[in-house]
């Protein structure tokens, strides 16, 4: 997959941290020594965890040089690193690992997510937000276009493009029998939109990127011309003319025993 798109990423900011906020607001510590942000991105989370612990070494995590550069000139304070969730390892163990709409890209959470919580020091905690959206409209019909000529040969099979979650409940099941506490929830967020190509916009920059960037350049005008069509016809327009985007997100906070 191609790097990330920081300023495309950062154009729905608000609505992207808004997640990030409430996640955060859940973690039930005072304070911390070690907090690391996993799949940081371009620092907006990363950016809340140093407000929220102005003592702590906070380190962001990511995968794509681009978001990192951003998150560096947002953020020269903290530290930031490129690494592989899928096969990070902490130098020390955290006080908190935190993670905004990042795990839903590593696989095998089964394995993942005891992992990561094994890791974490005596009273440490595992906050994680992802979005849980794959059954709405607008990943229904990424799907079912990907599966169309012309482009279906070259993107290959959309079902594997995108972590599958759990249900909620799996993930209470891997985290309770160890922790002092597990809180999870579920929240749709809704979203007004201007138009079927704000939404189009709004998506390339996370989960419709994986199916674009497949495509070889002389496909990808007709895929996002025929996505937002049916992305037109999934979301009407409301009383104010304005589309409503529900996104669902899925919360994990887990504590450690002391």
């Amino acid at each position: 997959m191609l790097d990330w798109n920081p300023a495309l990423y950062r154009r729905y900011e608000d609505e992207r941290t808004r997640p990030a906020q409430e996640l955060l607001a859940r973690v039930p510590l005072t304070e911390a020594a070690h907090v690391v942000d996993l799949g940081c991105g371009p620092g907006n989370s990363t950016e809340l965890l140093v407000r929220r612990f102005p003592g702590a070494e906070v380190t962001g995590t990511d995968n794509s040089e681009a978001m990192l550069v951003s998150a560096r000139e947002r953020l020269p304070q903290a530290r930031f690193e490129l690494s592989d969730i899928a096969a990070w390892q902490p130098a020390q163990a955290p006080s908190l690992i935190y993670a905004n709409a990042s795990l839903q890209w590593v696989p095998d959470h089964e394995t993942l997510i005891p992992r990561l919580f094994a890791a974490l020091a005596p009273g440490g905690v595992l906050a994680i937000q992802m979005p849980d959206n794959r059954a709405e409209p607008t990943h229904r019909v990424m799907r079912e276009v990907a599966a169309e000529a012309p482009w279906a040969a070259a993107i290959g099979d959309a079902d594997k493009l995108r972590t599958e979650l759990l249900p909620l409940a799996g993930y209470y099941d891997l985290l309770a029998a160890d922790a002092a506490q597990v809180d999870v929830w579920r929240t749709a967020y809704q979203h007004p939109m201007a138009s079927a190509a704000a939404i189009v916009e709004w998506v390339r920059g996370t989960g419709l990127k994986p199916f674009v960037d497949r495509l070889p350049a002389d496909l990808q005008a007709s895929f996002l011309a025929e996505y937002e069509r049916r992305v037109d016809g999934a979301y009407p327009a409301r009383s104010d003319g304005k589309r409503l985007l529900a996104f669902p997100r899925m919360f994990i906070v887990a504590q450690r025993k002391p």
